[in-house]
């Protein structure tokens, strides 16, 4: 490394995000840009650590450990510290098609197994990601390449999400003609929908990346669902090879008392009605708004935190998230030794916001919800809650039990599920007539992708169930590795 007492000489630096109160009156971004010499010393922290455990790209536990599209961090970050931007630019996408998406929403695993994270805090290597290919879009260096010639091949891509997106990129870049089915009104699936613009703008980020896939020769077919107003049929008779990539978007519902009650929604009706909203002006019917109310979130991770975050910009009146799990150590359990992902307390943009507004994080642990209560009308007017302690049944697995006397009544107009995915939706996969595995996903070998039906593959998360985008990234690029394989009988794409 060029400055191998970095880490010793320079401290842990993030850049600011904009005042919580301030960001809540918009939907821009709400992380702001350190200056290049202070990149430049987030560079140099970077260790000659032998053996470099952030892009391992491995499962650990169940979790990730390292980054699963083996991104050459010590590399890049080391070019970061000489300054060398257009190089560290070129090695960034030698493994990643889209960095300015993982250098947004990435929970950056890779940070988790920074080696100089076992006894400091480690390398902030998701904000050097960002920093390279802004500073690449800011110089002009990102621009389309078409490939020099085309192999008369065309493939078809299902699902315009993350995984979608990487492996159309990959097969364009192999010259083959692309064509990617959408059922929504605009491509980029989870990064357009399901993401809200304050993490990831729409028209600035994912947009600029749609028009250049565009501009490299991949085309894109909105409003199209394959096996309802497009035959199965027709798509394997007019491509010479199929990807599905259509995600596991069927939410995970609580079914107790009262669920049917008017003002309870799942956690993507509302994120994407308020995107569209934000993309196309409010029209009748497509709003559902926490404007004055009392708002319950049910369930932790990413998707609730962007539900606290979008009820507190629409001007909610209260907001609690519910968890079922404990609170989170604020240092790693020993348990969870390093390399693990470390399971750890983290306030994130929404508890941060909600603290600012309403004085506390929103967040009450070891809580389940057993009873939505509702009025005259049938609008849900409260949310019945139980405490929870987890025990061992006699099976050995720990599972809640309720803490009898903890019952407690939650206002709430409106309440939003939040508490994961539990695989792809089914009719596309049965029209093509699909394996599935135990938990209804598309069975398809990891790294080899095929399915039971010759020339179907299938990738991210309608294969491996609710996960990270930098997995369905590293899905989709293997996808079109082996899908090329197939068409050409060898294959050049790593």
């Amino acid at each position: 490394m060029g400055k191998p007492t970095g880490f010793l000489e320079f401290q842990r630096q993030l850049p600011q995000d904009r005042p919580a109160l301030e960001r809540l009156a918009d939907w821009k971004e709400i992380h702001l840009h350190l200056p290049d010499a202070e990149l430049k010393k987030q560079g140099a922290r970077c260790m000659d650590c032998g053996i470099p455990f952030c892009h391992t790209g491995q499962l650990v536990s169940g979790m990730a450990s390292g980054c699963p599209i083996h991104n050459l961090i010590p590399e890049w970050n080391d070019l970061v510290f000489r300054g060398l931007w257009r190089e560290a630019l070129d090695r960034l996408h030698k493994t990643n098609n889209f960095p300015e998406f993982t250098g947004r929403v990435c929970p950056a695993p890779c940070e988790g197994s920074c080696v100089l994270g076992i006894n400091d805090p480690p390398i902030t290597i998701k904000n050097n990601e960002v920093s390279i290919i802004d500073h690449g879009w800011d110089q002009g260096w990102v621009v389309p390449e078409p490939p020099a010639k085309r192999t008369g091949k065309k493939v078809a891509v299902v699902g315009s999400g993350p995984a979608g997106l990487s492996a159309a990129a990959q097969l364009n870049k192999a010259g083959h003609t692309v064509t990617v089915f959408e059922r929504a009104d605009r491509p980029g699936g989870l990064l357009m929908y399901g993401i809200p613009n304050m993490k990831l703008d729409k028209q600035e980020v994912v947009l600029r990346r749609l028009d250049l896939l565009e501009k490299e020769g991949v085309k894109f077919v909105c409003n199209t669902e394959i096996g309802k107003n497009y035959p199965v049929e027709k798509l394997q008779k007019e491509f010479d090879a199929v990807i599905i990539a259509t995600g596991a978007t069927k939410g995970r519902d609580l079914p107790i008392e009262g669920r049917q009650l008017k003002g309870i929604h799942l956690a993507m009706e509302f994120l994407t009605a308020n995107t569209k909203n934000l993309l196309d002006g409010v029209k009748p019917g497509m709003q559902i708004t926490a404007d004055s109310k009392n708002v319950v979130v049910i369930g932790g991770g990413d998707t609730g935190t962007d539900c606290v975050g979008t009820s507190l910009r629409h001007g909610c009146k209260s907001i609690v998230q519910v968890e079922i799990l404990p609170k989170p150590p604020l240092e790693r359990a020993k348990d969870n030794p390093w390399p693990e992902w470390p399971k750890t307390l983290k306030v994130d943009y929404g508890q941060e916001e909600s603290a600012a507004k309403f004085g506390a994080d929103p967040r009450i642990y070891l809580t389940t919800a057993t009873k939505f209560e509702g009025d005259a009308n049938g609008q849900v007017k409260a949310v019945h809650t139980v405490k929870v302690e987890w025990t061992k049944n006699d099976k050995g697995q720990f599972v809640p039990k309720n803490v009898p006397g903890s019952e407690k009544t939650i206002p709430a107009e409106l309440v939003l599920l939040a508490m994961g995915f539990i695989g792809p939706e089914q009719p596309l996969l049965e029209a093509l007539n699909l394996e599935r595995d135990a938990r209804s996903n598309a069975k398809a070998e990891f790294e080899k992708y095929t399915t039971n039906v010759k020339g179907v593959f299938a990738c991210g998360d309608c294969r491996r169930g609710q996960s990270l985008v930098v997995w369905a990234f590293n899905e989709g690029r293997g996808a079109a590795r082996e899908c090329d394989r197939f068409l050409m009988g060898k294959t050049d794409l790593p």
